[in-house]
C-alpha cells in the first residue's frame, strides 16, 4: 500500500469555519455532510468527556509538580522535565479545544478555560494565539493570509527565499536538517511572542492576561528555586521547555506541511476546497490520537472546528465518504511519512539557495 492515500472530497461554505465562528459554513455540496454530521449528533457537546479530561491533567500536574519538590535535591529531578512536558502539551491541547469553543456552551467559559490552561499554566496569551489561529484557519496555507506560512526563522515557498541574506540565508539553505532542533526553542517562542503581542489587546484583555502570565513566570520560578539550587532550576527549566516545544511542535508540523499552497492571484476556492485541499490526516490508533491530541485528524476539525476532539474519529467516516462522493482527495498518512513530506517541502523551498 502505498504511504499516502487520496481519497476524493468536496465544495462548499464561506469561511465561517474560523473557530470563533461557531459552526461552520454551509453550502451546496457542504449541505448534505453537515446534515449528516448534526443528525449524527456530533456537533454537541462532550462536557463529561472534557470534565474528566480537565481533572484528571491538573490532576497529574499537581502530582508530577510534588515529585519535583521531593526530588529536587537530586539531579534525577531532570527526568521529570519529560512528564512535565508532556503534561505541558496536555495543557496546551485542551487551550486549543477551549479557543474553538469545543469545551462548554458558552463562549464566557470557554475563555475562561483558555484563560487557565494558557496564560496561567503556560505562560502563553490565549488572546494572541486565538487571533493568530483563527486567521490560520479561515485560509490554511495560504500565503499572505495564513500566520503560520509567513517568512520567519523558516521560509515556505521559493518566494521567499528573495532577500535573506547572512544567517538567515544559511538557516534557509539547511532549514529541512534544521526543523526539529528549531522545534526545541518553541516553548520559549510562544512566551516571547505572547509578550510582544500583548500590546495588540484591548486594554482590559491586556491587563488580565498579562497578570496571568506574570503569576505563571514569578509561580514557576518560585517553585522551582524553593525546591532546587539556581544551577539545577534553570537546567530543568531549559529541558522542561525544550522538550514541551518539541512534543508540541511534532503534534501541529504533520497538518498542514508539504501540501498545497494556494497561488494568491489563482482561482477562488470554495470552504470545502480549502480546508480539505491544504490538510493532511494521520492515520493510527489510540496511541496516536493521544501523541497528537485528535490534530490528526486535521481534515475533519478544519471542516468542524468546533467539533468536540473525541467526536472527531467518530466523524471521519462520514466526512472521507462524502469527499469520495464529491471528489475532492481526502489525504492521509502515516505519521513518520507525514514529516518526510513536510521536510521534503523544506529541502525544496531552500533548494534555490544552495550552491
Amino acid at each position: 500500500m502505498p504511504p499516502d492515500t487520496a481519497l476524493p472530497a468536496a465544495p462548499a461554505a464561506p469561511a465561517a469555519a474560523v473557530p470563533q465562528a461557531g459552526e461552520p459554513a454551509t453550502g451546496s455540496d457542504f449541505n448534505p455532510l453537515l446534515r449528516a454530521v448534526q443528525a449524527a449528533g456530533l456537533l454537541e457537546r462532550r462536557t463529561g468527556y472534557y470534565a474528566r479530561s480537565i481533572s484528571v491533567n491538573l490532576f497529574l500536574v499537581a502530582a508530577v509538580w510534588v515529585c519535583v519538590f521531593l526530588l529536587g535535591g537530586s539531579w534525577w529531578v531532570l527526568a521529570l522535565a519529560l512528564p512535565t512536558a508532556v503534561l505541558s502539551a496536555r495543557t496546551a491541547f485542551l487551550a486549543h479545544d477551549a479557543g474553538h469553543q469545543q469545551i462548554a456552551a458558552t463562549r464566557r467559559t470557554n475563555r475562561l478555560l483558555g484563560l487557565l490552561h494558557t496564560n496561567l499554566l503556560l505562560g502563553i496569551s490565549i488572546g494572541w494565539w486565538t487571533d493568530k489561529h483563527n486567521r490560520h484557519h479561515a485560509n490554511p496555507n495560504h500565503v499572505g493570509k495564513d500566520p503560520d506560512v509567513g517568512p520567519g526563522a523558516l521560509i515556505w515557498t521559493p518566494e521567499q527565499t528573495i532577500g535573506r541574506t547572512g544567517f538567515l540565508r544559511w538557516m534557509s539553505r539547511h532549514q529541512a536538517g534544521l526543523f526539529f532542533p528549531l522545534l526545541l526553542l518553541e516553548g520559549i517562542s510562544l512566551k516571547v511572542t505572547s509578550l510582544q503581542e500583548l500590546r495588540r489587546l484591548p486594554v482590559g484583555k491586556r491587563w488580565l492576561e498579562g497578570a496571568l502570565m506574570a503569576v505563571h513566570l514569578l509561580g514557576y520560578a518560585a517553585v522551582l528555586l524553593t525546591a532546587m539550587s539556581p544551577g539545577r532550576a534553570l537546567a530543568f527549566a531549559a529541558l522542561h521547555q525544550a522538550l514541551f516545544g518539541l512534543h508540541l511542535g511534532c503534534a501541529f508540523a504533520p497538518n498542514h506541511k508539504g501540501m498545497d499552497m494556494p497561488d494568491p492571484d489563482g482561482e477562488r476556492r470554495s470552504h470545502l476546497q480549502r480546508q480539505v485541499g491544504t490538510s493532511r490526516n494521520v492515520r493510527g490508533g489510540a496511541l496516536t490520537d493521544w501523541f497528537l491530541g485528535g490534530l490528526n485528524y486535521q481534515i475533519d476539525h478544519h471542516l468542524f472546528p468546533s467539533m468536540p476532539r473525541p467526536n472527531l474519529r467518530l466523524a471521519q467516516p462520514l466526512i472521507r465518504a462524502h469527499c469520495v462522493t464529491v471528489g475532492l482527495p481526502y489525504t492521509e498518512t502515516r505519521l513518520i511519512e507525514s514529516y518526510r513530506q513536510g521536510l521534503r517541502h523544506l529541502r525544496l523551498v531552500g533548494a534555490p539557495l544552495r550552491p
